[in-house]
């Protein structure tokens, strides 16, 4: 069986799953290939012993950019695509070439994700009730109708519940979540302020806001690690004046910050099945996260975690207060999180699920 990856994005969960995912597929004799948006990425598959190219496209009307696909999936038997460009695109070039063709969705625009597991969540400040009425009735559907070239991948079942809900079929429709490998021990030195991080985007719907607020009302001493990019940088770093927090920026690779954290911590308004977690997970740490879209579906609450609900900065506290005052429950916690990630979670089993819905849909006529 020969299968082509094709992912246009630059960085993202996204690429950290691929990277996690394509090198185990090859591990059960598939001969597999990557298609990526630079050089730089091609070459981070290779030193996984993965083949890759560079194809950048660009944006959604980039068919120059595109062009390249189509000799590229020649003679692949299964072509899985990674976001929307590479979704267009990739889905089309492989089914013309008589290719399977499936796509992971990875998540919904931001101005409808937060509706993912929680119907009645209102929509972001700003947002013109016109835009929303396209992404649910324009955007969606369009999503919908290239499911029908192959099949679709949802990382959660609550996005899978989302897709089906508003339109998708649902037999195309296939829940495979994000696989993972256990790292390190979960021990953390004795510190005297409780070292809370979070790796997000910094955008409106990852809730960094609240964290802040958050922040403001804990009572035992706190520290806040925060990393990611994106538009609201400048406007949190003033809004977390008179607080110990430092915005670290872009990293590439989260193992050495999750060893200097005492607990993760997710306050998103919406999220699919966030990577944050399940890294923060395999290592051991405690997470802290909202009850919103799949991460109930990672975080058992008082088990691997401490689930509290989204846009409450009062509770967000006094669960951080509760895991200051206690490093046993936090140990525990992070212990049990790393037993799960094991069982239900790994790299290698999602590897697994995966061939078999490629050997599934290779074996059908649908």
């Amino acid at each position: 069986m020969r299968v082509v990856y094709v992912s246009t994005i630059e960085r993202g969960g996204p690429l950290t799953h691929l990277r996690q995912l394509v090198p185990r597929v090859a591990a059960q004799g598939v001969d597999v290939r990557v298609l990526c948006g630079s050089e730089e990425l091609a070459e981070s598959f290779r030193r996984l012993d993965v083949p890759a190219q560079a194809v950048p496209v660009e944006h959604k009307l980039d068919l120059q950019g595109a062009a390249p696909l189509w000799p590229s999936v020649e003679g692949a038997d299964v072509v899985h695509t990674h976001d929307r460009r590479a979704g267009l695109f990739g889905r089309l070039a492989g089914r013309l070439r008589g290719a399977r063709v499936v796509h992971t969705l990875h998540g919904m625009p931001e101005e409808i994700a937060a509706r993912i597991g929680r119907e009645d969540a209102p929509d972001p400040p700003g947002v013109s009730r016109g835009r929303i009425a396209w992404l649910l009735q324009g955007y969606l559907r369009i999503e919908s109708a290239l499911t029908r070239l192959g099949h679709v991948v949802a990382p959660s079942q609550a996005m899978a519940d989302f897709m089906v809900t508003n339109g998708f079929p649902s037999r195309l429709v296939h829940v495979i979540p994000y696989g993972i490998e256990a790292t390190g021990n979960g021990r953390r030195p004795e510190r005297d302020a409780l070292v809370a991080g979070v790796a997000v985007n910094l955008e409106y719907w990852k809730g960094i806001d609240v964290l802040l607020d958050a922040a403001r009302l804990v009572e035992e001493p706190l520290r806040l690690e925060i990393y990611g990019v994106g538009s609201l940088r400048e406007e949190l770093e003033r809004r977390a004046e008179g607080l110990e927090a430092r915005f670290h920026g872009f990293v590439p690779d989260m193992c050495g910050p999750l060893a200097g954290l005492d607990v993760l911590v997710q306050p998103s308004r919406a999220d699919n099945l966030p990577l944050s977690i399940l890294e923060a997970m395999a290592s051991g740490l405690p997470v802290i996260g909202t009850r919103v879209g799949g991460i109930p579906e990672l975080v058992l609450d008082g088990e691997t975690g401490l689930l509290v609900e989204p846009e409450n900065p009062r509770a967000l506290a006094e669960a951080l207060d509760s895991l200051a005052e206690n490093a046993e429950r936090r140990a525990e916690l992070g212990r049990r999180g790393r037993e799960r990630v094991e069982e239900h979670f790994s790299a290698e089993a999602v590897a697994r699920r995966t061939l078999a819905l490629y050997e599934e849909l290779c074996g059908s006529s649908t």
